[in-house]
């Protein structure tokens, strides 16, 4: 597999790059594209349809093209893949249940490739991305590789999209299948932020939102917890950038394995706040403080583990970071993704997303928050 990178800021540079890059007679069959909302959505998926170019792609808050970090762009991964080793499939939800739609998925990802592999994007501020890996689990297999994000809105919180060749959607999943027969997929998912204090009970909850923490309103409970006094009520993103973005909770699953939760909006009226992600009513908590910076040092050294044990070669990288990581480490968040990017120096892409899949050292595929998600890719 051949893979480059290319990026812009308008239609016009897209295009401009793109030809640049095909004009050695590289020739895209895929394209991984990670953008903006700013930006012009419909051109540049025309530009790329028009050149037979099949297309996957998410909102952002926020793009990192090989080391660097960008905000209000296009990130894009060109890759030249034989169009018998994957296929690409693209679910508007709609009215119906995430959970079956994702089942559909990883039922359709079996019933075409013997071992697939699931690289995933789904859409929706409020959506619960636990229901798109359990769903695809449901429809293949526990043990597979599932590995992706939630697309994002520039922080606004008022829209995220995936989209494909002349489709979007704002609640929707979009996957490439992957033939694990022809590719060498490694990945991994890691957070950092430590547990403090007593384990609390999630005593009221639906979904993504949480009511009460120990029979008290749980808005109150975490700033009170925390110490935080300057929160502004009028301001959606408030909440996030204090709370959720520097005291996620770690939530412990019924089978033993530990995801952090962060606290994205809050409802003053009932004092409750939604989650990126489920919290069932009965789950133990606890809070946690943000990492020291040695952190991204730990994270660093994980990918380059698996480079040493697993994976000594690659020919992609595909990046998946929480934007609650990204306001919590500040500019720092660079020195992580130059760092993941140094470990096999292949073309890579990514973005902030609202919630990240996969996979961490120990412990079962998860939905995750405040967490950085990646997965390499090599051609067997």
């Amino acid at each position: 597999m051949k893979a480059k990178s290319i990026k812009g800021k308008s239609p016009e540079e897209i295009r401009l790059a793109l030809e640049q890059n095909m004009a050695d007679g590289f020739k895209p069959t895929l394209a991984v594209v990670f953008l903006s909302i700013k930006q012009d959505r419909d051109t540049i998926c025309g530009i790329l349809d028009k050149n037979g170019i099949d297309i996957f792609g998410a909102t952002t808050a926020g793009e990192f093209i090989d080391g660097e970090v960008e905000e209000g762009s296009t990130a894009i991964m060109l890759m030249e893949i034989d169009r018998s080793s994957y296929k690409l499939l693209f679910e508007d939800t709609g009215t119906r249940n995430t959970r079956d739609v994702a089942e559909g998925i990883g039922k359709a990802g079996l019933s075409i490739f013997p071992d697939p592999a699931y690289i995933v994007c789904g859409s929706g501020v409020s959506a619960d991305g636990e229901l798109i890996i359990r769903g695809i689990e449901d429809g293949s297999d526990s043990a597979v590789t599932i590995v992706g994000g939630m697309a994002a809105d520039d922080f606004t919180m008022t829209g995220t999209y995936v989209f494909t060749n002349n489709k979007s959607s704002d609640n929707g999943i979009i996957a490439i299948i992957i033939n694990k027969d022809r590719y060498i997929l490694q990945q991994l998912a890691t957070c950092g932020w430590q547990a403090v204090g007593t384990v609390r009970t999630i005593t009221k909850s639906e979904g993504c939102w949480v009511y009460t923490i120990d029979d008290e309103p749980a808005l109150d409970t975490i700033v009170r917890y925390m110490g935080i006094s300057s929160i502004n009520r009028e301001k959606r993103t408030d909440i996030i950038l204090n709370i959720g973005s520097n005291f996620p909770m770690q939530l412990q699953t019924t089978d033993g394995s530990i995801v952090m939760r962060t606290a994205m909006l809050g409802n003053w009226n009932d004092h409750s706040f939604m989650c990126a992600g489920n919290v069932p009513e009965g789950s133990k908590v606890r809070f946690t403080i943000p990492p020291d910076f040695e952190v991204i040092d730990a994270v660093v050294s994980a990918c380059t583990e698996v480079k040493e044990t697993r994976l000594p070669e690659a020919d992609a990288m595909i990046l998946f970071s929480c934007k609650a990581r990204h306001i919590a480490l500040g500019p720092l968040i660079g020195k992580e993704i130059q760092g993941l990017k140094d470990v096999w120096n292949v073309p890579m892409v990514g973005y902030f997303a609202y919630g990240e899949f996969g996979r961490a050292q120990k412990g079962q595929q998860e939905f995750h928050n405040i967490t950085c998600s990646w997965v390499a890719l090599k051609e067997k």
